[in-house]
């Protein structure tokens, strides 16, 4: 068995601006310390069936040579899966377990757990601590992993910043920046054929990204947490086109969002997660609106455009600063620690728990439900960016 003085860094889940910066950042700071870097390839899915330390599938070596430029781009060079090493299917266990090595492993009747797996992995590579960036699914795991008492460090990253503890995931200011711009340049159009524009945003279980692109944009927006009146929304829409000179309006939507006595439906196959997709609500928001106002509508999704191309200079920050405070615990011995942010201020707490889900958007607070905007009202006191963890 190797000496495991070395780290190991992984990316699950979906690709966020900011990644590369994260390792990179990792890399240097670990070089400082003596310390090598295994980069390990497709987040759980690498630790999951990687054949040995050799692996060239999943096993990649980073030093400050390979890592020296990678910050100036999107995505991770790491590349990412959504795998979850705790529900694997039988047909999908690795190829080159023996039948002794499944026999031993845990078995609901549907899916083996195959965290020791993974653990003899880390230990075969030499890693002595994982640094795992991921959002609340690929962190779950981070978890279970340090519950069975593997040294594991984890960084938040999420568009949807809904990860418990932390007021701050990576991606997220890149996220909002990227809608403003979008939406911001379509006014035109949206303007020039006088039309109701919506724009469908991530946000599966919470809202904080639609809340802040309304917030930059002075727009309405619906968010999961508070499901909507359809006949309100139009009302609403129907009001800000008779005030906008442009005779137009604007509403961004989370994908999770709902009205009232409804619900957003779901099809295909769950994934690694027990996640289903969601039906386009965007579109079928515009249904409703056209249907009720007897306007034309545009729908624009913005998905995918938010988590392309590199950082904003927040997330550029915010990445390097995680990463650096991961190796200041790496250096103490400290393990089983998230990095995030409290009270506008640089932290670490306890990794969060799965059973917690999504971090939620304080209605209360930060939304108003009569308007349909964000609140922007008595924020005298509060931290500079994105309070209330």
């Amino acid at each position: 068995m190797a000496e495991r003085t070395k780290i190991g860094i992984l990316t699950g889940g979906g690709d966020v601006p900011g990644l590369n910066p994260v390792i990179k950042s990792v890399v240097y700071g670990a070089t400082e310390l003596g310390r090598q870097v295994v980069g390990i390839r497709k987040g759980w899915e690498g630790l999951t069936y990687m054949t040995g330390p050799q692996d060239p599938n999943y096993v990649r070596e980073l030093t400050r040579s390979n890592t020296r430029t990678i910050d100036r781009t999107g995505g991770t060079v790491l590349h990412t899966s959504r795998t979850n090493p705790r529900r694997v299917a039988e047909a999908k266990l690795p190829k080159h377990l023996s039948p002794e090595q499944v026999k031993k492993l845990a078995f609901d009747g549907k899916t083996y757990d195959l965290t020791p797996i993974v653990i003899s992995n880390l230990e075969s590579l030499g890693v002595g601590c994982l640094v795992a960036i991921g959002g609340d699914d690929t962190l779950s795991f981070a978890a279970a992993l340090s519950a069975a008492g593997f040294p594991v460090i984890a960084i938040p990253k999420t568009m949807d910043n809904d990860v418990h503890g932390t007021e701050y995931c990576i991606g997220f200011s890149t996220a909002v920046t990227r809608a403003k711009e979008l939406i911001t340049r379509q006014r035109t159009t949206i303007g020039s054929h006088e039309r109701i524009g919506i724009f469908r945003i991530f946000g599966r279980d919470a809202g904080f990204t639609a809340l802040y692109t309304a917030y930059v944009t002075s727009t309405r927006c619906l968010i999961p947490e508070y499901p909507f009146e359809l006949d309100r929304i139009c009302n609403l829409l129907m009001e800000d086109k008779r005030n906008n000179p442009s005779n137009y309006a604007l509403v961004v939507i989370s994908e999770g969002a709902v009205w009232t006595q409804g619900e957003v439906k779901e099809y295909g196959e769950a994934d690694a997660y027990g996640h289903r997709k969601k039906v386009n609500i965007g579109e079928a928001l515009s249904d409703e609106v056209q249907k009720r106002t007897g306007q034309a509508t545009m729908v624009s999704d913005l998905t995918y455009d938010l988590r392309s191309g590199e950082p904003d200079a927040i997330d550029q920050i915010v990445a390097i600063t995680f990463a650096n405070i991961a190796l200041d615990l790496v250096r103490t011995g400290i393990a089983g620690r998230m990095i995030g942010i409290q009270g506008g201020r640089y932290a670490h707490m306890p990794l969060p728990a799965s059973s917690l889900g999504a971090r939620r958007v304080d209605i209360a607070t930060l939304y108003n439900t009569e308007r349909y905007r964000p609140n922007y009202t008595s924020k005298l006191g509060s931290p500079l960016l994105f309070g209330g963890s």
